[in-house]
């Protein structure tokens, strides 16, 4: 690779349309923070979104990334990165900023490069946020003519919102997201609201680090882990309590890491749904190299924001298609 690389870091703000609402709080605006490999003509980007959940910050994940600039300079690989870094949201910008350089240096597209298929068109779900049935019913029906929804919940009361959405949403395939809302009291009667309302998949019922309950549950719908699984080393722990595990890059720290957890996943025999924090199409992109195969896309995140990048992924109503160059890869 070439030894005069510069790398640059920028911290980013785009306003959400309306609010974004799950258990852990409401937002109105996607901060991002977005690392670009520059050398000569070539210029590799890759986005992440800190999460507060994990510990993270905005100053501190652009900070962390603004240290790798020697070592992005004297040449550092990938391979090198993931040892170099843990993973997390600022090794996923350096991570796919290294993607899109490499693609942008050789003239290949990052999915020949990474041996793996191209990605192909394909339908995303839309988030409808958190709220009171009577909020999320009318959200629900703006959105009907989606075919997959994406419900966020939030534990007392979960019973009235899965039934409210059905009923505005009749047509929509459902997955609901607890955000490890639940609590074990809550399980029995949630479980059979979601049955009832024909949902396909419940992700991360409970807290992450809880997990063991679920060993005592008769799963009448299947469960998805999301808070509860990062990168490769833990899906081990996940074994006969989750049917599928929810990959983001910002968790897992990078497409590298990414395409090493989806390959552990389905050898394990758990389904995969690709996921976002939200965030642009700059941080969609990468993700879209996972989805051949996926059980479940959730890739929205351009949707639900006032605006997005230029050059960004194009959304066919729910059909999301691929990045062309000018965005990434």
């Amino acid at each position: 690779m070439p030894s005069k690389r510069t790398l640059t870091v920028a911290v980013e703000h785009f306003p959400i349309a309306g609010a974004f609402t799950i258990s852990r709080g409401s937002k109105t605006e996607a901060v991002v923070v977005t690392a670009t490999i520059t050398d000569g003509p070539c210029t590799g980007r890759g986005e992440c979104v800190p999460y507060a959940r994990y510990g993270e910050t905005v100053e501190g994940v652009a900070a962390d990334i603004a240290g790798q600039a020697d070592a992005i300079a004297g040449g550092m690989s990938r391979p090198e990165l993931q040892l170099h870094m843990p993973a997390g949201a600022a090794r996923n910008a350096i991570d796919c900023a290294l993607w899109d350089f490499e693609a942008k240096h050789s003239a290949k597209p990052v999915h020949l490069l990474a041996g793996i298929p191209a990605p192909q068109p394909c339908v995303t779900a839309y988030t409808i946020s958190l709220g009171t049935p009577e909020a999320m019913a009318i959200a629900a029906g703006a959105a009907a003519h989606r075919p997959l929804l994406k419900v966020k919940l939030g534990g007392a009361g979960d019973f009235e919102r899965i039934a409210a959405v059905r009923a505005a949403a009749p047509n929509s395939r459902l997955i609901v997201d607890a955000n490890e809302a639940w609590t074990p009291d809550l399980i029995a009667a949630n479980l059979a609201a979601c049955q009832a309302a024909g949902v396909e998949v419940i992700e991360q019922p409970l807290p992450a680090g809880r997990d063991e309950a679920l060993d005592r549950i008769a799963r009448r719908v299947p469960f998805c882990a999301d808070e509860s699984v990062h990168d490769s080393r833990t899906v081990a722990a996940l074994a006969g309590r989750y049917d599928a595990i929810n990959i983001k890059l910002d968790k897992a720290g990078g497409l590298t890491e990414a395409l090493v957890l989806a390959r552990q996943a389905r050898a394990s025999g758990l389904k995969i749904m690709v996921g976002c924090m939200v965030g642009t199409s700059l941080a969609m992109a990468p993700a879209m190299l996972l989805t051949p195969g996926a059980a479940w896309v959730d890739l929205d995140g351009p949707l639900l924001l006032h605006h997005d990048r230029d050059s960004g992924l194009r959304y066919d109503g729910s059909i999301v298609q691929p990045a062309t160059p000018a965005l990434w890869g």
